[in-house]
């Protein structure tokens, strides 16, 4: 019978999946419209519009090449409250997050709301975006949602 090896054979393995996709026309779009401080979403061919935008009618799967500007307020459709935010949240207090309609489009759009309390959050409020300083085409760009004055 021979003797069992103590030694463990292994080789190195590296598993890589290096590519890159340009965001195309219409992700393009959105994320230009961030940061000049636009919202936008595509527009299908019964007229609803979908923001974020897409770039296929997730009810056909027709192309979606109409990009219409939306909001930019909103109304909460939903809501959930971070009590104790971590470190990878966007906001370093508590804070909603929500689903937005914003004015003009047919689909929400999941972003923060800085209500300042949960008591100041409630479901069909109106919202509107605050921009950050420095904006580069990306969604921080679009920092938070704070509710509508008046």
């Amino acid at each position: 019978m021979p003797e069992p090896q103590d030694e463990v054979l292994s080789a190195p393995l590296v598993i890589e999946y290096p590519f890159t996709r340009t965001t195309g026309p219409v992700i393009g779009a959105f994320l230009t419209g961030l940061r000049e401080g636009v919202l936008v979403g595509s527009r299908a061919r019964d007229g609803r519009v979908i923001v974020p935008p897409a770039e296929f009618d997730p009810v056909t799967g027709e192309d979606l090449d109409e990009i219409v500007e939306v909001g930019p307020a909103g109304t909460v459709e939903s809501w959930a409250w971070v009590t104790e935010p971590h470190e990878k949240h966007p906001l370093d207090r508590p804070f909603a997050w929500a689903q937005i309609r914003l004015d003009g489009a047919g689909t929400t759009l999941v972003h923060v709301v800085d209500a300042g309390s949960i008591d100041a959050m409630s479901t069909g409020m109106r919202v509107t975006p605050v921009w950050a300083d420095e904006r580069e085409g990306h969604i921080a760009d679009l920092a938070r949602f704070v509710p509508e004055e008046g």
